[in-house]
């Protein structure tokens, strides 16, 4: 049984680190993302169990008393949470997970999981990060400001990280993440799970 890695991806507002997560689902079948839940409101143009796992509050606290999540938080007043159940499912099915949570997040799996392989992407600066929030005609200007100074208490976890990716031109950026996780498929542990290594190894 070749079971997959997990991969924890964190980055500040505004990184980029949901475009390029998407890009290399699209480039290798073989990573995938886990369905989060959360308890905020679904978006015009969403899915239950596609973008998320919509539920109610009651319903996300019974799940934290069964233990059901690898890591859960609070974000703007709504809660999110990544589930044991749903991560273990496609990691025994061979695919690499990601999941893309925040620095606190980050720290709750891997207190739980000592393989978790953790990626942090960061901006080339702060003044572009402003740029690209004020790009993304989102926010208020009160709204990008609080964000900008939440990158700051954010960027300064990323030396936790295993990794650390700027990303300054999109296309590199993608190709050093899909190496790294590519590189995790390599690694001893997985690599004695296929049966023709083991063959070789006997």
């Amino acid at each position: 049984m070749n079971t997959g890695s997990l991969i924890l991806v964190s980055a500040p507002s505004g990184a980029g680190k949901t475009s390029l997560v998407k890009s290399v689902l699209e480039a290798d079948p073989d990573i995938v993302v886990c369905v989060s839940h959360t308890t905020r409101a679904m978006r015009e143009g969403e899915r239950n169990g596609e973008n998320y796992y919509f539920i109610e509050d009651t319903e996300f606290d019974q799940m934290i008393d069964d233990g059901a999540f690898l890591e859960h938080a609070d974000v703007f007043g709504k809660r999110y949470g990544s589930s044991r159940r749903e991560v273990d499912r496609c990691r025994a099915d061979g695919k690499d997970v990601i999941l893309e949570i925040d620095w606190q997040g980050a720290d709750q799996v891997r207190g739980m999981l000592a393989d978790a392989l953790s990626i942090f992407i960061l901006p080339p600066s702060m003044t572009e990060l402003e740029k690209r929030l004020h790009g993304r005609g989102q926010d208020s200007a009160s709204a990008i400001q609080r964000r900008l100074a939440e990158a700051k208490t954010d960027m300064a976890q990323a030396t936790r990280y295993d990794y650390l990716l700027v990303n300054e031109d999109f296309k590199r950026t993608q190709q050093d993440l899909l190496a790294i996780i590519q590189s995790t498929r390599l690694r001893r542990e997985r690599q004695v799970q296929r049966s023709e290594v083991a063959k070789l190894l006997r």
